[in-house]
């Protein structure tokens, strides 16, 4: 068996590549919040640029990404190829194995409140109102049940302030409670009544909804 030093040629730069990538995983851990709800432009997990231009934080993690990189490859005498191909996986996979497994130990109440991204939306304008249609599924992964409200958001990429997502909240607040360690399928079909609503679509379709979760103290962003 090789002695593992002989694959190591530079212990510092694999120690600073660990520590780099720590800090940029702490700069942007995709918890409590989606931090990557506003963004346009993304680079592994670092929003670059969202509605309002460009995000310097996102761009500086993305940098000490490829720096830690680089020193990876720098510290290992061999298989650095591969290294780097774990590295990155693991990268983009520990986030979410770890958010889990928090919620499924010690979260309650809405951090233990978890989503797909697969949520959709149709409208229909009939009228002067407009039938409004949401699907997604939220699972808690506590061992109580849990209570909250659910309010929409717009798609930041809608252009002029256009609502859309957001008219779904005409027809609320939404009250929801999950039952423990169940999956819940939400359906929300509603009548819309635009009178005094400027600025909305006519009708259309959105995939990857997003949303928030309120309960009495804390907020969510999905």
């Amino acid at each position: 068996m090789e002695n593992r030093d002989g694959m190591v040629k530079n212990k510092l730069a694999l120690f600073s590549s660990f520590i780099i990538l720590c800090i940029c995983m702490y700069l942007f851990f995709p918890f409590p919040n989606n931090v990557m709800v506003e963004a346009r432009t993304t680079f592994m997990s670092f929003p670059i640029e969202n509605q309002n231009g460009y995000i310097s934080l996102g761009i500086m993690g993305s940098v000490l990404f490829v720096i830690a990189l680089v020193l990876l490859f720098i510290g290992m005498k061999k298989y650095q190829f591969r290294a780097l191909l774990i590295v990155v996986l693991v990268y983009t996979f520990l986030p979410n194995l770890l958010i889990t497994t928090y919620q499924e130990t010690l979260a309650s109440g809405i951090t233990a409140i978890s989503y797909d991204n697969n949520g959709q939306c149709n409208f229909e304008l009939i009228d002067q109102k407009m039938t409004g249609e949401c699907n997604l599924v939220l699972h808690n992964r506590s061992n109580e049940a849990v209570s909250f409200e659910l309010e929409f958001i717009d798609s930041f990429f809608m252009e002029d302030k256009v609502r859309m997502e957001s008219l779904m909240n005409l027809a609320g607040p939404y009250r929801i409670t999950i039952e423990a360690n169940q999956k819940k399928a939400i359906h929300l079909n509603e009548l819309l009544d635009l009178s005094g609503v400027p600025r909305h679509i006519d009708a259309g379709e959105s995939s990857d909804i997003h949303f928030k979760l309120t309960d009495t103290e804390k907020t969510r962003t999905l």
